[in-house]
């Protein structure tokens, strides 16, 4: 998919769990990602924790909204194996090896949920990866925005912080609003 007005066959879903927002001071957590058609059939997943020293992490994840927002249950089971991670380098070759079959030498349209800013930390800690990744994005809160200021469309998503899980609710979503389409055409 070279050309502008090639259009991809598949969507690679991607969710990252970080202890914040800035790639310049935060670490990312865990990475899932999905690659799908566009009748979003699950053709392969992916999905690991990062490793990080334990002492950094926990600092950074008390400081942010992630450690606040989390059920007691998840958040003590998700700290209680931040040690069985990969390191970001084994995540970004599994990665990188993880599309190739399904991509080739075409880029990988990115999607999800305010996508732009996993780019981010695609781009500043997974740049092997982020080379492999098309320049064009399906970003779901783009979706959201449009359908409920526009139409009144409101999708009511559980948010787990937790990156497959993460996915799977922004899968779901995009599929919400082409089907409220679909009815509208009839």
């Amino acid at each position: 998919m070279t050309d502008k007005d090639d259009f991809p066959s598949k969507l690679l879903w991607v969710d990252l769990e970080m202890t914040g927002l800035d790639p310049e001071k935060d670490l990312i957590l865990e990475i899932a990602a999905e690659i799908t058609d566009f009748n979003f059939k699950t053709l392969s997943t992916y999905e690991t924790r990062i490793k990080h020293p334990a002492d950094k992490v926990v600092k950074l994840i008390k400081a942010n909204n992630w450690y606040r927002d989390q059920v007691p249950e998840n958040r003590d089971d998700f700290l209680k194996h931040l040690d069985e991670g990969k390191l970001p380098s084994v995540a970004e070759e599994e990665l990188v090896d993880f599309i190739q079959p399904y991509f080739g030498g075409e880029p990988a349209v990115l999607a999800g949920n305010s996508i732009h800013n996993d780019r981010n930390f695609i781009k500043h800690y997974l740049p092997k990866f982020d080379l492999k990744l098309h320049y064009r994005m399906v970003d779901v809160s783009s979706w959201k925005v449009v359908m409920n200021a526009k139409y009144g469309v409101v999708f009511d998503k559980d948010s787990t912080h937790r990156a497959f899980d993460d996915i799977q609710a922004s899968i779901a979503e995009l599929q919400y609003y082409l089907d409220w389409f679909k009815t509208k055409n009839k």
